[in-house]
């Protein structure tokens, strides 16, 4: 057995770095254990998005303090990262309604971000200021003042580079066979340790099947595509349409959304039936992430529908001023999905799974860890005097 640390974190996604990254700055001893060489999954594979807006309950609170967290490690870590706010564009007067709604919604006080008014009302011409949206296409929108923007790829490496920094040990190309209260067991030798995180994602139906099951878990997998697209402006924010105020439960939630759902799917059956949420984001390099579509089963195919890329290539085109696009990068991403927005379990005494069971990990994640790590590491230390968890 290797020696053993305070707390091993299984899996290098954005939720286990959380949970490594609140454990470290309690000043413990932390080893986070990866398959892979590198984060390849839903971490890297994302919009860059960081949508705190649009969530409600659970969501919203780890959020709200998830949103500081990425404030205070671009910072330290040194990746970009853009308090751009977000534009949605409404193309029909029950989305306004729908924004409206959500505007004078109550917000409790543990539910605010610190931006003044959150959700600010556009014109048809406010839009188009902001925005590269094609004349004539919307009626108005909103502008989400305290969403952020960071290209995943970059900022998941710097975060990592900073965990190190701050003596978390890395073993990556280590599987992990088993965990137990104590011990995790793993390809390269067993691990003790006083907290074990599992971080998994959709792979938790790998390692803790059980739980999987008892939550409902299973895949939902996604086509993305990063495209270079010569926009008649910069698209300074990311961009959501009314498909996206369908699916966001902070939105979606609101009586006024089931008139804008039930329009969407009967003018446009095609984009319904590959579950779309429209919405675009744009990187340092002026590249444009176009996205995205939703497929769901404890097993999804890996082959791609050409014919769901070139609906949601054709409809970027309906809906910004914008040339020719030549597709430059395609993939498909895959992420837990259950009925619940969040994964909570302890299995075992000294064991606890976490995880974000929808498309919501990168704006959540790690509010969701330091969350559920302040709960486990401070109820530790109120017992023991000592520093360490052994």
């Amino acid at each position: 057995m290797s020696r053993g640390f305070d707390v091993t974190v299984v899996g290098s996604g954005i939720v286990g770095l959380g949970a490594a990254y609140a454990a470290a700055k309690r000043g413990l001893s932390v080893v986070v254990v990866d398959r892979t060489s590198e984060p390849i999954g839903a971490s890297i594979r994302n919009f860059g998005h960081l949508c705190f807006t649009p969530q409600t309950g659970d969501a919203r609170r780890y959020g709200v303090l998830a949103r500081e967290l990425w404030l205070q490690l671009a910072t330290d870590a040194g990746f970009w990262l853009r308090e751009t706010g977000t534009v949605v564009v409404a193309r029909h007067d029950d989305e306004l309604a729908l924004l409206d709604a959500a505007r004078r919604s109550p917000l409790g006080e543990a539910d605010r971000l610190p931006v003044g008014e959150e959700i600010r009302m556009l014109d048809a011409a406010e839009v188009a200021d902001r925005t590269p949206v094609r004349h004539g296409v919307a009626a108005g929108g909103a502008f989400l003042a305290a969403d952020l923007q960071t290209d995943p790829r970059s900022a998941v490496a710097a975060i990592i580079r900073r965990l190190q920094s701050m003596g978390v040990e890395f073993r990556m190309r280590t599987a992990v066979g088993r965990v137990r209260s104590g011990v995790v067991e793993t390809s390269r030798g067993d691990i003790a340790t006083g907290l074990v995180v599992v971080a998994v994602n959709h792979d938790i139906d790998q390692l803790l099947p059980d739980a999987a099951e008892e939550n409902a878990v299973e895949r939902c997998a996604l086509d993305m595509l990063r495209v270079d697209a010569p926009l008649a402006r910069p698209l300074g924010a990311p961009l959501l349409t009314g498909w996206s105020l369908i699916r966001y439960r902070g939105f979606a939630g609101l009586p006024e959304a089931s008139a804008v759902r039930q329009r969407l799917h009967g003018e446009r059956p095609d984009l319904a039936a590959i579950d779309l949420n429209q919405m675009f984001t744009q990187l340092p390099d002026g590249s444009l992430l176009v996205g995205d579509t939703h497929w769901r089963g404890v097993t999804v195919s890996p082959f791609q529908s050409e014919a769901a890329v070139n609906l949601m290539l054709a409809e970027a085109e309906r809906l910004l001023d914008i040339g020719p696009l030549r597709v430059r990068e395609r993939w498909q991403g895959v992420y837990a999905a259950a009925p619940d927005e969040f994964l909570v379990e302890r299995p075992q005494p000294g064991v606890l799974a976490i995880a974000a069971t929808t498309g919501i990990g990168m704006t959540t994640g790690l509010g969701l860890a330091e969350h559920h790590l302040a709960l486990e590491l401070d109820a530790v230390s109120a017992r023991t005097p000592s520093k360490g968890l052994r």
